[in-house]
């Protein structure tokens, strides 16, 4: 018997990557997960089929955010997934990045950074509070980009100190319920969304000199750290950043 056996979950971005990983971190102990996804149905397909290989319980729920009745289409598929139950873990993984300077981001893309990266997270929370279970657990997915200088990202940066804003004010308002809000903040982690850099030897080699721990991460160092908060474990942490970067820019390493 796994930690979360019978309990429910929806991980946003589900599919891919740390989406992908959470997902099957909470269904290795026993939830069944609604793995959201935008739109590669192959990736979803193989997410579902390395879950039920394992033993555990998922279904599919495909939108894509920034697009009109996107969290309505969500929450249709959830609630027809569910079948009757409430819901006691919501994971908002699901993002875009951005390699703009200040310069260079268009309306079109501030648009959609904000539609993808908070506008969709928020009224994701907004549904699911009637469905959340008392004692639930909500974890959105920030970034250590909401504290480093990196202008290239700025776009992306301000969507994820968002998001990270999120937490305290959630937290104070669903804390009588026993429901906990966090946010984990990963570093540079090997996923489809970070290939552009973490492919080059040289830049890896550059993010790896300034963290304490030597390497970039992988997936599961974030799913592991969601998979205690959204745990019994995590029962008396709340309105928290957690950062999951393997001590990225704390310090001169000497």
């Amino acid at each position: 018997m796994g930690e979360l056996t019978g309990k429910t979950a929806l991980v946003t971005g589900g599919s891919r990557g740390i989406g992908r990983a959470v997902a099957l971190r909470l269904a290795a102990e026993g939830a069944l997960v609604a793995i959201h996804y935008g739109g590669n149905d192959d990736a979803a397909k193989e997410t579902v089929t390395r879950i039920e290989e394992a033993g555990g319980r998922a279904f599919t729920i495909q939108a894509r955010f920034g697009e009109e009745g996107a969290v309505d289409k969500v929450f249709e598929g959830l609630v027809a997934g569910l079948t009757g139950r409430g819901l006691d873990i919501l994971v908002n993984n699901a993002g875009i990045s951005s390699t703009s300077s200040i310069s260079q981001v268009s309306a079109d893309e501030w648009d959609r950074l904000l539609a993808v990266n908070v506008t969709a997270p928020f009224f994701v929370i907004q549904r699911a509070l009637p469905l959340l279970n008392d004692g639930g657990r909500v974890v959105n997915v920030g970034s250590t980009a909401s504290r480093f200088a990196v202008s290239t990202q700025i776009g992306y940066t301000v969507t994820k100190a968002a998001v990270e804003s999120l937490a305290p004010s959630l937290a104070n308002e669903l804390g009588r319920r026993g429901i906990t809000v966090n946010t984990v903040a990963p570093g540079a982690v090997r996923t489809d969304l970070t290939a552009g850099y973490t492919s080059i030897p040289e830049v890896v080699a550059g993010l790896e000199a300034i963290t304490a721990l030597g390497r970039l991460g992988e997936p599961e160092d974030v799913a592991d750290v969601v998979g205690f908060l959204v745990g019994p474990g995590g029962r008396w942490i709340t309105g928290r950043t957690i950062d999951v970067s393997g001590g990225t820019y704390l310090g001169p390493i000497v």
